[in-house]
């Protein structure tokens, strides 16, 4: 008995490719189909325009978001080195500063102190001491609103 074998050839694919048609194909039914009858012999009017008032206003969307301005930064930079155990404070005029108690600064450092502030719009007035006890000798200092001053002050 000898087997018979057949292979199947595919077609190679045709060489433009099918444009589907303008209109898609809609079924009608029976039914739907006397509607239209009746509808397309009837004189056609014109829908009137919609006034203005019933439309829905269109969203408007912002170009882009609003922005926050930002605030000033200040910063306050001692070089001074002032013992283990020790710590710098600042006192003064300006956001969050008094000349009665004092804001402890940021070590960063064994010699390298730091404060911020983000809420100036006037001039911070400010004199260091030494653990909120001992004031810095000289005058008071003063830093613009938005600049960075390094200072290093002598107890």
């Amino acid at each position: 008995m000898k087997k018979s074998t057949t292979k199947s050839i595919k077609s190679p694919a045709p060489a433009t490719k099918s444009v589907p048609s303008a209109k898609p194909v809609t079924t009608v039914k029976p039914a739907e189909k006397a509607k239209l009858a009746n509808t397309a012999s009837a004189p056609k009017t014109k829908a009137p325009f919609a006034s203005k008032a019933t439309l829905a206003p269109a969203a408007t969307v912002p170009p882009f978001a609003p922005v926050a301005p930002k605030r000033p930064v200040t910063t306050i930079t001692a070089l001074v080195d002032v013992g283990f155990g020790n710590t710098l404070y600042l006192r003064g005029e300006g956001p969050g500063l008094s000349w009665e108690k004092g804001v402890p600064l940021d070590s960063l450092s064994s010699d390298k102190w730091a404060i911020t502030f983000t809420e100036s719009a006037r001039p911070v007035i400010f004199k260091f001491l030494l653990n909120d006890i001992s004031w810095s000798a000289g005058e008071d200092y003063t830093v613009a609103p938005g600049t960075s001053i390094t200072v290093t002050p002598v107890f």
